[in-house]
C-alpha cells in the first residue's frame, strides 16, 4: 500500500527482454533503499512493482504481461525519469490517499498551461472510467496522489502547484503524454456493494418467483 506522495524521481537504467515479458532496472540515487529488501514493493510510476535484485542505488523488478497490457511501460524507453514510492510503514504519516499500485488504465495529457506559478492539466481517460473521478475527489497521476479539480466528461483537470512540480515527473508532462492512472479505491469498492445484490434481496426474489408461479400473484 501506498500514499502517493512521492519520496524520489529515479530513471529507468534498461529494459531486458526475458521470453515473454521483461525485467526494468531502475536507478533511484535519491532514494534511501537501507530498509529496503528483496521481495519489497516499490511504486514505479504508480505501478506496484516487486524488487528482485538491489543494490545500494538501484533495484530490478519483474514486468509481467499483465503489467505490460494496463500500463504506460509500453511507451517506455531508458532514460525515462520514474516517481517513486517505497511501501507505507503502519508508522507512515499519511499525506495522500490510499493507493494501491494496481493501475486502472492508461490516459492521456491533452493539455498543459501555466496558471501563475502552478500548471493546469487536462486529462482524458477511457470513458469506462470517468464514472470514478469526481470533482474535488482523489486520482492518483503516474503514482502522484492529486485532487480532481474539475470533470468534463471523460476528461479530468489537475492543478499542479509548484512543490508538487518540483518533486515529481509532472514538469516533464506534454500534449499526449500517456499516464497511469489509479482512481480511488473507495470508488471501486463503493461501485461493487452497490451491483451485488444482498443475500436476503436473492431470496425475496426467488420467493415471488415461486408464489407467482403457483398461482398466489394475480
Amino acid at each position: 500500500m501506498f500514499t502517493g506522495i512521492i519520496e524520489a524521481v529515479g530513471n529507468i537504467s534498461a529494459i531486458t527482454s526475458k521470453g515473454s515479458d521483461f525485467e526494468v532496472s531502475v536507478n533511484c540515487d535519491t532514494l534511501d533503499l537501507a530498509d529496503v529488501k528483496i521481495g519489497d514493493s516499490i511504486a514505479t510510476n504508480g505501478i506496484c512493482l516487486t524488487v528482485v535484485k538491489l543494490t545500494a542505488n538501484s533495484y530490478v523488478a519483474d514486468l509481467s504481461i499483465e503489467t505490460l497490457s494496463r500500463t504506460a511501460f509500453n511507451y517506455y524507453k531508458v532514460g525515462q525519469a520514474v516517481n517513486l514510492e517505497k511501501a507505507m510503514l503502519p508508522t507512515t504519516r499519511f499525506g495522500g490517499h490510499i493507493v494501491s499500485g494496481h493501475v486502472d488504465a492508461v490516459a492521456e495529457v491533452i493539455e498543459c498551461r501555466t496558471s501563475g506559478r502552478a500548471i493546469d492539466i487536462w486529462i482524458r481517460v477511457p470513458s469506462q472510467i470517468e464514472k470514478y473521478l469526481s470533482d474535488k475527489g482523489s486520482v492518483t497521476v503516474d503514482g502522484v496522489s492529486l485532487t480532481v479539480n474539475a470533470v468534463r466528461g471523460n476528461e479530468f483537470k489537475l492543478t499542479i502547484v509548484p512543490h508538487t512540480v518540483v518533486e515529481t515527473t509532472i514538469a516533464d508532462f506534454k500534449v499526449g503524454n500517456k499516464v497511469n492512472i489509479e482512481v480511488d479505491v473507495l470508488a471501486r469498492y463503493i461501485e461493487r456493494l452497490l451491483l451485488v445484490d444482498k443475500p436476503e434481496d436473492k431470496q425475496s426474489k426467488i420467493s415471488m418467483d415461486l408464489l407467482e408461479r403457483n398461482g398466489f400473484l394475480l
